[in-house]
C-alpha cells in the first residue's frame, strides 16, 4: 500500500473513531447519571459514580407504572405492526402488479403521505377519534399508528421489493389454477420476509417512540405508555435528572434490545432489496 492510500485508510479510521465517539457521549452520559446523586451529576458530569446505586431504578419505578405502561406499549405495538404489515403488504402488492392508472394515482397519494406530516391534521384526526367514541382506548391509538402515521412508508418500502420478485412466479401459479389472494398469500408473501422483518424493525421502533399520538388520545393512567410516564414525572420549574434518566433508560431498554437483536434482519432486507432479480 503507498504512503497515499496508508495516510487515507487512517484518516477514514480516524474519523469513524471519531463519529462513534461523539454518538456514544450522551449514551454514556444517560447510563453513568442514573447510578449518581443530583450532587454528584451536578459536581462531575462526565466522571464515573463513586459507587453503583441502584436506589434511582427504585426511586423510579416507584414514580411511575412501569409495568402497566409497558404492556400499553407492547399492545398498541404489536397490533399496529401486525395490521400494518397485513394491509400494506396487499395495498404494495396491487400497486406493484396493476397497470391500470387509478393505483399510479394511489401510490402517488401515498408518497403524498410521506411528505406532508400528520401533525398538521391533528384537529381533524382529534375529531374523527371523538366522533368514533374512541377517545382513550388503544383502538384509537393503533387506528391514527397505522393508517394516517406508518402505512404510507410500509407501502412504499414493500412495493419497490416486490418489483424484485419475477413475475413469472406468479404466471405459473395462475396456470396452475390459483386465484390471485391465494397467490399473494402462497407465493409472493413468502418471499417478502426480508423486507418484511425490515418494515417490522423500523415501524415498531417508530411506534414505540411515539408520543404526540398517545399523549392527545390517551388520559387514562392506565392507558398510558411509557414516554407518557416518563413525561409526568418532569416538572414545571425544575426536574431531578438523578431520577428522570432511569425512567428513560427502562423505558428504552426494551427497544435496544430488540434492535440488537433484529439489526442483523434490516441489513439482510436491505441487501436482498437490492440485488435480488
Amino acid at each position: 500500500m503507498s504512503k497515499k492510500g496508508l495516510l487515507g485508510k487512517i484518516s477514514y479510521i480516524v474519523g469513524l473513531v471519531f463519529i462513534s465517539f461523539v454518538m456514544f457521549l450522551p449514551i454514556y452520559y444517560l447510563v453513568i447519571t442514573t447510578f449518581k446523586s443530583p450532587e454528584e451529576a451536578a459536581a462531575s458530569p462526565l466522571g464515573l459514580p463513586a459507587s453503583l446505586d441502584f436506589s434511582n431504578y427504585m426511586k423510579a419505578l416507584d414514580a411511575m407504572n412501569y409495568l402497566q405502561a409497558m404492556k400499553n406499549n407492547i399492545i398498541i405495538t404489536s397490533v399496529s405492526v401486525i395490521l400494518l404489515v397485513f394491509f400494506a403488504s396487499m395495498a404494495a402488492y396491487v400497486i406493484a402488479r396493476s397497470t391500470k392508472k387509478i393505483y399510479h394515482i394511489m401510490f402517488a397519494i401515498f408518497l403524498i403521505g410521506l411528505i406532508i406530516p400528520f401533525q398538521i391534521a391533528i384537529v381533524p384526526l382529534y375529531q374523527i377519534i371523538s366522533g368514533m367514541n374512541l377517545m382513550n382506548t388503544h383502538l384509537g391509538v393503533i387506528l391514527v399508528s397505522v393508517f394516517c402515521i406508518n402505512l404510507p412508508l410500509t407501502i412504499f418500502l414493500l412495493r419497490g421489493f416486490i418489483h424484485t420478485v419475477p413475475i413469472e412466479l406468479e404466471e405459473a401459479a395462475y396456470m396452475d389454477g390459483c386465484g390471485t389472494f391465494r397467490c399473494f398469500w402462497l407465493i409472493i408473501f413468502p418471499l417478502l420476509k426480508p423486507i418484511i422483518a425490515t418494515v417490522v424493525i423500523l415501524n415498531t421502533l417508530a411506534i414505540w417512540n411515539d408520543f404526540l399520538t398517545p399523549l392527545l388520545f390517551l388520559q387514562s393512567p392506565d392507558k398510558a405508555v411509557l414516554l407518557q410516564e416518563v413525561y409526568k414525572n418532569v416538572g414545571p420549574f425544575s426536574t431531578n435528572w438523578t431520577s428522570f434518566f432511569p425512567m428513560l433508560v427502562m423505558s428504552t431498554l426494551p427497544l435496544v434490545v430488540f434492535y440488537i437483536i433484529m439489526q442483523k434482519r434490516v441489513i439482510e432486507g436491505v441487501v436482498a432489496g437490492s440485488v435480488k432479480g
